[in-house]
């Protein structure tokens, strides 16, 4: 605090000076009295040294002067005086030093007035008054420095100017020297009372702030203060706590703490895990904070979160523990309902992805410590999606929910299942050391799953697909093992559903084998790398060439020449079989305007590009590029693109359709068949699967029996019917007499480079033997 602050002649910026002052100067108006006397008693004194020397106007010009500076000093104190919280402003402190000066100005009467009319006697007796009240007023005043200041300021001048008039310099010496003394000493006690007052106020208003703050927590219904004494009995019960254990306060107060919040624990002993730690740390008389504790209050189970303090008193002597509680059941149902959908899927009830993966990480240690072995089985629904796209998610949902209580159903104790999500589920073996164990319970899954469900009234049939990964021999890690137990799901859906596979290290090879040919797809068309081969379809009477077959072959740079079988199966799960069949579409297109005008181009057409909402648009684009007529432009589909969407697939095919285009049904008889859509969509072709020419070839009846029965189907409804895989002439004359309209095989030629397709137009057409050479 700065000196001419303190002194109250400057108010620095920054602080609340007016309450600093208010409190300076609070003390005045408890010394006014005292110092009204002492002014009255040294005036009585002065007359008396004086009377009957100095002439008797100036006594009572000096008894007037001094009763008026009085009462200016009453009234200046008076807004101090009469306010709780006084403040004291500038204009308000300039009053009281005026007032001051008043004081100090009627003392100077007698000192200049009355000395001339006296001797050094009774100078040296007024000089003692002034000296007297001097140090009266820095006793009094000390707290307010700057009234005694000026007072000392003026009284001493005039006093010390005097005693050197007359000459007497050692009582002006004296008076100079008690002057400075009572300057130093009002500006040290004034410094001290006003720090003593800021802690003072400091302290009050914190003790304000708490008293406020623990009214408002007592009103508080969820919080409550709580105190014990030595013997752990409830003292000082608040109605808050007494709400809270649901009894009237004069239950409460003086009954055991534990006995109140244990309810019928208290008289079995059977306390939970929670009541046992607060009763340790009350016993052991420790502090505690946020601890959680599982209470009955009646008959109902509530959560406390309670902390507590030791009470100690002035000589160390334990009294007790005092502290706060409040009710968090609400918090902890919440929390709980939290971790649980954190951890179990909200459709099926079952555990989640992540469960599944702590459970398996837990497996994996415990396998690790006691040299065992676990298993992680993935589990996929067969035709699931087929059911989702065509009766709605709703009755999906129900199955998913039907297939889970199966799962469940299965499970034993050393068995946890759950859902990874969508139609996939998995089960956690925790020791699966026993021989045999792992394949029991795949086969379990799947017949179990595999049996009819009964949902709104419709009978549906989902089979199941399983692969498995054992632990710590096929991972070691939680990462690696579902990894794992996914590629030999992946292989179990290859190799055709409703199959479980055990993972094996080849699997792995052919995972990252695919990998780096997915990698390598995605540049091929940059690379140019894709060529487009024709294999020839010719008339079954004359055996000249209708049409051919664009086939998509890939030549890639960094692994040679790859598969059909291969490559398109990634391009359709990667989605490139788009750009990929457009990029066909456009090439086939450009190279059919090279042939005869009777002569007709197929082209494959996958369900990710039928399923694209510019299909249409890209034919357009294909055909307007090249030239070439919609009339010779035939498009292959297969019965898979029913399963997806059945009205979007006939909405892309009747667009292009009506473009003059020809659609023919490949591979019809080998997936999902309906003759429904042979009804709704005017098929140009059907094309005879290739295992069934092969099965006829060797007298299969059900082979010979198909094909019959798809050509006479194919005549009423005035389609064209083409056998593929034909390789040589007995098949040729058998498909012949059968009454397939078109041939296709390795008999009439090989799918061959567009320049040797070109070629054969060039020739004049013949055998079978031309063809193929």
């Amino acid at each position: 605090m700065p000196l001419l602050a303190v002194l109250g002649l400057r108010d620095p910026e920054g602080s609340d000076w007016s309450r600093l002052r208010g409190l300076q100067y609070a003390q005045l108006t408890r010394t006014q009295r005292w110092r009204i006397v002492v002014h009255a008693v040294c005036a009585i004194l002065t007359i008396a040294l004086f009377a009957g020397k100095a002439p008797t106007l100036l006594l009572v010009t000096f008894v007037a002067a001094l009763l008026g500076s009085m009462v200016i000093t009453l009234r200046s104190n008076h807004g101090v005086s009469t306010s709780e919280r006084p403040r004291v402003t500038r204009a308000e402190l300039d009053e009281k030093a005026r007032a001051a000066a008043c004081v100090a100005v009627a003392w100077c009467i007698p000192m200049l007035g009355f000395a001339s009319f006296a001797g050094d006697a009774e100078r040296a007796g007024l000089g003692l008054l002034i000296a007297v009240l001097l140090v009266g007023s820095s006793l009094a005043l000390g707290a307010a420095p700057l009234a005694t200041i000026i007072f000392g300021a003026i009284t001493g001048s005039v006093t010390i100017g005097s005693f050197l008039w007359f000459g007497q310099f050692p009582l002006a010496l004296a008076i100079a020297m008690l002057l400075v003394t009572v300057t130093y000493g009002v500006a040290s006690v004034a410094r001290l009372h006003l720090a003593a007052c800021l802690a003072e106020a400091g302290v009050a208003e914190q003790s304000e702030v708490v008293s406020l703050l623990l009214r408002e927590f007592e009103e508080n219904q969820a919080d409550w203060l709580w105190q014990i004494d030595t013997n752990r009995m409830i003292r000082g019960a608040s109605p808050r706590l007494a709400y809270a254990l649901g009894r009237p306060v004069e239950e409460v107060e003086g009954k055991p703490f534990l006995e109140m919040i244990a309810g019928e624990a208290w008289e079995t002993g059977q306390f939970p895990a929670s009541l046992h730690d607060l009763a340790e740390r009350l016993k052991r008389r420790e502090s505690f904070s946020n601890l959680l504790v599982k209470v009955a209050i009646g008959r109902e189970h509530r959560w406390w979160e309670l902390s507590g303090t030791p009470m100690l008193d002035d000589n160390g002597a334990y009294l007790g523990i005092r502290g706060v509680g409040s009710d968090v059941t609400e918090q902890r149902e919440s929390s709980e309902k939290i971790a649980y959908l954190a951890r179990y899927d909200t459709l099926t009830g079952l555990p989640n992805r992540l469960m599944l993966t702590e459970a398996l990480g837990d497996a994996l240690r415990y396998a690790e410590q006691w040299r065992t072995r676990c298993a992680f089985l993935m589990i996929d629904l067969d035709r699931f999606k087929a059911v989702n796209d065509s009766l709605g998610h709703l009755i999906g949902d129900k199955l998913l929910a039907q297939v889970s209580a199966r799962l469940k159903a299965l499970m034993g104790e050393n068995e946890l299942c759950g859902r990874l999500g969508g139609d996939e589920f998995a089960i956690v073996i925790r020791d699966a050391s026993e021989r045999g164990c792992v394949e029991r319970v795949a086969k379990n899954v799947i017949a179990r799953l595999s049996q009819p469900y009964e949902v709104d009234h419709h009978t549906l049939y989902v089979g199941a697909s399983v692969g498995s990964a054992i632990g710590p021999r096929d991972g070691k890690t939680v990462e690696e093992l579902m990894r794992n137990a996914d590629l030999a799901l992946y292989r179990a859906k290859d190799d055709g559903g409703n199959e479980h596979r055990s993972y094996e290290p080849l699997l792995h090879a052919n995972a990252e084998e695919r990998r780096q040919l997915e990698f390598a797809l995605r540049q091929a068309l940059e690379r140019r790398e894709l060529v487009l081969n024709y294999q020839p379809v010719v008339d079954a009477t004359s055996e000249s060439v209708v049409s051919f077959e664009a086939l998509v072959r890939w030549n890639s740079t960094d692994h040679g020449p790859i598969s059909p079988g291969k490559f398109v199966p990634i391009a359709e799960d990667t989605r490139l079989i788009v750009p990929i069949g457009t990029w066909v579409l456009e090439q086939a297109c450009r190279e059919a305007t090279r042939w005869p005008e009777h002569v007709r181009i197929a082209v494959n057409v996958s369900p990710e590009q039928l399923f694209e909402p510019d299909f249409a648009t890209t034919v357009v684009r294909a055909l307007t590029a090249s030239g070439l007529e919609a009339r010779r432009l035939e498009l292959e589909v297969t019965e898979s693109i029913f399963l997806r969407d059945a009205s979007v697939a006939r909405s892309s095919l009747e667009q292009v359709m009506a473009l003059g285009c020809t659609v023919a049904l490949d591979d019809f008889g080998t997936g999902y068949s309906s003759l429904g859509y042979l009804r709704k969509i005017k098929f140009s072709t059907i094309k005879v699967d290739r295992s069934f020419v092969t099965g006829a070839a060797q007298d299969s009846k059900e082979s010979l029996a198909i094909i019959r029965a798809v050509v006479a189907m194919a005549e009423s409804l005035e389609m064209s019917t083409t056998a593929e895989g034909v390789e040589s002439a007995e098949e040729a004359d058998m498909i012949r007499r059968l009454g397939c309209t078109k041939i296709q095989g390795y008999y009439f030629g090989r799918p061959m480079p567009a320049e040797d397709a070109l070629r054969l137009f060039r020739r004049r057409p013949a055998v079978p033997e031309r063809l193929r050479a």
